[in-house]
Order: C-alpha cells, then sequence, then structure tokens
C-alpha cells in the first residue's frame, strides 16, 4: 500500500511557476506508475501527466505539454510536477496518484491518491 501526500500549492499569477511535490510512504513505491491529475470547480477530474515507474518514459495531456515537466526520485519516494507559464485556466486542486499501467489516463486506473494540493492562478 501506498500513501501519498501532495504539497507546493499555493497563488501564483499568470506566466509564473509552481513545483508540486508528492511524497509517497510505502516500501513498494518504485514499483508504481505516477501521475498528476486535476480538479477545477464544477469539473470533472482529468489527467495531467504520468511518469513510469523508472522514470523513462512520461505522457503529458495536451493542456500541459511545453509546460509542465513530471519527475521522480526513488530514493527519496518522491514525486514532481514543475508547472512554468501558467494561466488561470490552470487554476485547481492537484492531485498525486500510484498505479499500475503507464499507459492508464483516468482516474479509475489509479490505486491511491494524495489528499490534493490546491493552485490558483490569478490574471
Amino acid at each position: 500500500q501506498v500513501q501519498l501526500v501532495e504539497s507546493g500549492g499555493g497563488l501564483v499569477q499568470a506566466g509564473g511557476s509552481l513545483r508540486l511535490s508528492c511524497a509517497a510512504s510505502g516500501r513498494t513505491f518504485s514499483s508504481y506508475v505516477m501521475g498528476w491529475f486535476r480538479q477545477a470547480p464544477g469539473k470533472e477530474r482529468e489527467f495531467v501527466a504520468v511518469i513510469s515507474w523508472r522514470g523513462d518514459n512520461k505522457y503529458y495531456a495536451d493542456s500541459a505539454k511545453g509546460r509542465f515537466t513530471i519527475s521522480r526520485d526513488n530514493a527519496k519516494n518522491m514525486v514532481y510536477l514543475q508547472m512554468n507559464s501558467l494561466k488561470p485556466e490552470d487554476t485547481a486542486v492537484y492531485y498525486c496518484a500510484a498505479g499500475g499501467s503507464y499507459y492508464q489516463r483516468s482516474p479509475g486506473g489509479f490505486d491511491y491518491w494524495g489528499q490534493g494540493t490546491q493552485v490558483t492562478v490569478s490574471s
């Protein structure tokens, strides 16, 4: 089992940057695919990015390509989401999740979730 705790959210102006962190507990962390999702008010939770268990494969939603970078440090049980050139439409609660398949893009394909961290981008 994996427990996940996100941090790093906050209020930032459009064009700014934030780095989200996700701390994982559990000895099997390195065997999990890790993903970031987000959920804006009144909207469904949506996929942002995923990284393979070794960190050598990454995939991004179109909205994140070229602006966001997902990374992981298995020695520290950490996953990160570097977000640059932020836009007001990036405002959402961001969640990290652990799952078993790199090809999953839906929330249902991930087994463990953090509590989320709020990101607010002002115009």
